[in-house]
């Protein structure tokens, strides 16, 4: 799918919504009908973080709900894997962040350092746990210190599988009437497969059994690695449309080239037609100054462009300690900043969609630009 018709699903998924310029107020109420009506061609889409994930833990099937009746026209879940192989919903394999596994004695020797990615981590990972194991957990938010008011709902929601969110998809499109489209990523795909649990035998099936594997589908396939998105188009033959996630810095697990090489427009060339658009870093598209500061504006969404490519940046996020610094207001890393007007920066640059914790501001900001 190129970016043209990556435009004609935006199109037809973006419904626009009025929401109250208070957050707050948004957030008290948001089990009513969203209105929709006819959006403008070319309208970027707002995609839900893991869910509403500024006012619920993320990655639960409430902070999904919530970001869907905030506006958002996709939500995105990070695809993990169980010990008996079922996609569950979890930022990364390890979990003591996002869950009270901690808190679980019958679960502390399975504490343990393994490689990911290359780098020593500790703690709880998916793949020791079958899905009934997992699912006695219950997520708690990931910044408390920033996300204080969050935690007033741990302990409530258990870790959602795949097939939960797929569902709860076909459920809110039908209560809001309006498409509410999926993003998923595979979480370090080379890492799951090295183990012999690999995302993509059991992420296909599932994608095809819900009518998503096409290239008009309210789907987008994410992942940091590239191979990963070759092999889905190349070798599992996915027509649904796919991302490929960059970083500042860095480069893809076990790949050879930056990520910088990678986008260039004549590093887009190479794998063009292999995928349907990027999902950056925000700080490639508006630089940041050695202040942390915004700085100029790069060539990234008019380069891939040229390549037919969409453009899709994560993530903005409302709290201070996020934003760049021109775009604070006081010095409380926990308050809110200026993210209406660096969301309408971000916009005038010509992207295609972008990834918000708040997705309610998201949508306020796209329909005040």
């Amino acid at each position: 799918m190129d970016r043209r018709t990556f435009t004609g699903l935006a199109a037809a998924t973006v419904a626009g919504v009025v929401v109250a310029p208070d957050a707050a107020q948004a957030v008290t109420a948001p089990h009513g009908a969203v209105p929709a009506r006819r959006p403008r061609q070319g309208t970027p889409l707002v995609v839900g973080h893991r869910g509403a994930s500024g006012y619920r833990p993320e990655h639960t099937l409430a902070s999904y709900t919530l970001a869907a009746h905030l506006g958002a026209d996709f939500i995105e879940p990070d695809l993990c894997i169980t010990k008996d192989g079922v996609l569950v919903c979890r930022h990364e394999p390890e979990i003591s962040g996002t869950t009270d596994v901690a808190q679980h004695p019958e679960f502390a020797s399975r504490r343990t350092t393994k490689s990911l990615d290359g780098v020593a981590t500790t703690g709880w990972f998916t793949e020791d746990f079958t899905l009934a194991e997992l699912k006695t957990l219950r997520a708690v938010e990931r910044l408390p210190a920033l996300r204080q008011h969050n935690t007033t709902y741990n302990g409530l929601w258990e870790v959602p599988t795949f097939v939960e969110v797929l569902e709860l998809r076909k459920r809110l499109s039908r209560e809001l009437h309006r498409e509410i489209g999926v993003y998923p990523e595979t979480k370090h795909p080379t890492y799951f497969r090295a183990m012999g649990l690999p995302l993509e035998e059991r992420l296909v099936p599932l994608v095809r059994k819900y009518g998503l594997d096409r290239a008009n589908a309210p789907i987008f396939i994410q992942s940091f690695e590239l191979k990963n998105l070759q092999d889905l188009r190349h070798r599992f033959g996915v027509k649904a449309p796919l991302v490929f996630l960059t970083s500042a810095t860095g480069g893809p697990f076990n790949d050879g080239r930056t990520y910088a090489e990678l986008l260039t427009r004549a590093g887009m060339a190479t794998y063009a037609k292999d995928i349907t658009g990027l999902g950056p870093d925000q700080a490639q598209i508006i630089t940041r100054n050695p202040d942390g500061s915004t700085g100029a504006t790069t060539t990234l969404v008019a380069d891939a462009h040229a390549n037919g490519l969409s453009v899709c940046p994560y993530t903005v996020r409302a709290e201070n300690n996020f934003l760049p610094t021109d775009y604070r207001i006081g010095t409380r890393p926990d308050d809110f900043g200026r993210v209406l007007d660096y969301l309408k920066r971000l916009y005038a640059t010509g992207i295609d969609g972008l990834f918000s914790d708040m997705p309610d501001l998201a949508v306020l900001a796209r329909e005040l630009r």
